[in-house]
């Protein structure tokens, strides 16, 4: 099998000889290459987004499924968006190899089971109104790739992000990305270079399906969670901004009202 550009071997070599400062530059140097390769697949990810949006008007969630860095990250954005945008809980769902316990720590071969994640994806009942998202750096990845095989099976859109082009991952999904960061800085490490591509990738889908679905007013998060103080204040002063109003009666509205949005339809 030819070597994968994940695999590939770094550009850099003797990494162990070389100064902090050289390696941070360095690793920096390669860094600035990701947000360049992702600008060449937004037209894909205008793709998947655009059904998302419609699966969501119609009821539908979204999933991410992955292994390791690909599934924490999808955790993660997830895990985001109900605070950053007031949406239920169980709006986007991330799965990982091996179950929750596989967010902190590594379990073994998790990744290599080719049933486990339609178990995991039937568990949260799973349906045609969904979009299920295969998150996985090498394209190759049998939790991931066999997933999305049975979602096919059953009639559901997939996506896959995967950073080597013509992968099995590539392949299978109705909707692929396939970001080409080129060798990461420490061979085969995907945290790195392929782990950014993935979060400015998520971050984009999951950000732009909120703003297409009125979760957000102007450039403010109208409908996050007030959670804490800093997020109270970010409210305060949001109503402040829109509505021409004092801070005092930003702050009263808040505490009537406990959200952004509703306090402002008292404005309108």
């Amino acid at each position: 099998m030819p070597t994968s550009t994940t695999e590939s071997d770094s550009l850099h070599r003797d990494l162990e000889k070389k100064s902090i400062s050289e390696l941070l530059y360095l690793m920096n140097e390669e860094d600035q290459k990701v947000p360049l390769a992702v600008n060449a697949v937004i037209p894909e990810i205008e793709a998947i987004v655009s059904v998302i949006v419609e699966k969501m008007k119609q009821g539908g969630r979204l999933f991410y499924i992955g292994a390791g860095t690909s599934g924490r990250l999808g955790i993660l954005d997830a895990s985001e968006c109900p605070p950053t945008f007031g949406v239920p809980h169980d709006l986007v769902i991330g799965l990982i190899a091996g179950g929750d316990g596989a967010i902190r720590k590594a379990v073994e071969f998790a990744e290599d089971s080719a049933t486990q994640a339609w178990i995991d994806l039937q568990d949260h009942g799973i349906s045609k109104n969904d979009v299920v998202i295969g998150i996985a750096a090498s394209g190759r990845t049998p939790y991931v790739v066999e997933g999305l095989n049975m979602c096919k099976s059953n009639g559901i859109v997939t996506g896959g992000i995967s950073c080597n082009l013509d992968s099995p991952l590539a392949a299978i999904a109705d909707f692929p990305i396939a970001v080409n960061v080129g060798p990461e800085f420490l061979t085969g490490s995907t945290r790195l270079k392929a782990g950014t591509a993935q979060k400015l990738i998520l971050n984009m889908i999951t950000t732009t399906t909120m703003i297409q679905l009125g979760r957000v007013q102007d450039n403010k998060m109208i409908d996050m969670q007030l959670s804490n103080n800093k997020l109270v204040e970010r409210g305060i002063i949001m109503l402040m901004d829109f509505g021409q109003i004092t801070r005092e009666h930003a702050i009263a509205l808040i505490k009537t009202h406990g959200s952004v949005r509703e306090a402002l339809k008292t404005l309108q």
